[in-house]
């Protein structure tokens, strides 16, 4: 359930306009409900009542300072994967103590900076890493608390780009290494390993993969309990999909059941970092149809949104639903329609063939679920402008994001000492 839905034929996002939003602020802009958020967030977490559950939204998802505050205010914590991440987080308002660091690639820098913030948790994913992390906190003069996570080789049967427990990805240890890890961390004298993590992929549609990885992880946890590991937690990640395109994914509810079915009867603290399920459908990305173009073979419907705004389509073949601010009536003709922007890229495609309504040149339209993986993978490519983001609670509305200007875009760069300011000037 979202709150971007038709009134009188106009598409709201929740009371306001999309319209509105459009003239005041401009396209392409993403939007987003608060409403939503809050939903999506307090369904997650009502799944698991009566478990030790402990949300960390995944806010490579979406890092919009305004998304994070309004999901700290509902007690979240976060996962990040960057100290740029890691400041947003603490810049948002989210205590260090409810910040957990993930990765594969954390460099000197990211650790001494994550155990000066004192956050809650590093998880490893390397013995280069365990030793690396010792380092920097015995250079602190303190102890990590860490989580290792492993990798338990199972198909989470989603696309090949956002799976991530299988043994040919590069995250975590190989399960099966789990005892010697541990114990080698153990021995360290910096570190306090105390969980055991694991993240199998991104948008499952099937529960059958996380019960395979449930049992393994849980096995393993009582394996090194017995082994002298003092393991206290166990973190499951996220990755529970949301429906882009008549998908059916597990409700919140069952995949809680699922849990309780594993870990209810076991003494651990259960940490959760949902991403998309939160923030997907909490957000449409606002476009502007720049020109109908009819060719010979094909129709197209060229927006001043790009793949530079919303690379989900051209990354991986991401779906999302494209639908008019002017609802057309029931049973309205359609025909097939490729939705381009305007990047001098062919894989610049949103959809082929896509069956839509007649819209004429410079009609709004709104990609839905774009709350996820939209703005913060968005570029600067062609010298396109990053787009704008909005944040609507009720009837109101506010530029959370302002779009980037072309003085902000252009003067990141500068010129080479030994080019004399001869900009624009053809070389002699």
């Amino acid at each position: 359930m979202d709150h971007f839905n038709y009134r009188d034929g106009a598409l709201y996002a929740e009371d306001v306009p999309l319209s509105r939003i459009a003239e005041a602020v401009g396209t392409p802009v993403y939007v987003y409900s608060s409403a939503t958020l809050e939903r999506h967030y307090r369904v997650f977490a009502e799944a698991l009542s009566g478990l030790d559950a402990h949300i960390y939204y995944a806010m490579k998802a979406n890092s919009n300072l305004a998304v994070l505050n309004t999901l700290a205010a509902l007690g979240a914590g976060v996962d990040v994967v960057s100290e740029g991440e890691l400041r947003r987080a603490l810049a948002a308002g989210i205590p260090a103590s409810k910040i957990v660091f993930s990765g594969v690639g954390k460099t000197r820098g990211e650790l001494d900076f994550a155990l000066r913030a004192g956050i809650h948790e590093i998880n490893v994913e390397s013995i280069n890493e365990l030793h690396l992390l010792n380092d920097v906190a015995g250079a602190l003069g303190v102890t990590a608390d860490i989580a290792i996570r492993v990798n338990p080789d199972v198909d989470a049967k989603t696309h090949e780009k956002i799976s991530t427990g299988k043994k040919e990805n590069k995250f975590g240890i190989d399960i099966d290494r789990a005892p010697e890890v541990f114990a080698l961390a153990a021995r360290l004298p910096n570190l306090n390993p105390i969980t055991v993590a694991c993240h199998i992929g991104s948008q499952l549609v099937d529960l059958a993969p996380y019960r395979a990885a449930f049992l393994k992880l849980a096995e393993t946890a009582s394996a090194l309990r017995a082994a002298g590991i003092d393991i206290k937690r166990i973190d499951l990640g996220g990755g529970l999909g949301v429906p882009y395109k008549g998908e059916e994914p597990p409700s919140p509810a069952v995949y809680g059941d699922l849990v309780r079915e594993v870990f209810g009867g076991l003494d651990y603290q259960l940490m959760f970092e949902p991403g998309r399920l939160i923030a997907a459908n909490a957000g449409i990305l606002l476009a502007r149809v720049i020109f109908m173009k009819n060719g010979d073979e094909r129709r197209f419907m060229i927006l001043d949104a790009a793949m530079n705004d919303l690379i989900r389509p051209a990354l991986y073949e991401g779906h999302h639903d494209l639908v008019p601010i002017v609802e057309r009536p029931a049973g309205a003709l359609e025909a097939p329609t490729d939705v381009v922007g305007p990047v001098c890229e062919s894989g610049d495609t949103f959809a082929k063939g896509r069956a839509l309504p007649d819209i004429a040149d410079g009609e709004l339209v709104a990609f839905k679920s774009a709350g996820a993986y939209g703005a913060v993978m968005a570029s600067s490519y062609n010298s396109r402008l990053l787009p704008a983001e909005v944040l609507v609670r009720g009837d109101e509305f506010a530029v959370v994001r302002r779009r980037q200007t072309y003085e902000e875009l252009i003067g990141a760069d500068s010129l080479a000492p030994w080019q004399n300011g001869a900009v624009g000037q053809a070389a002699e």
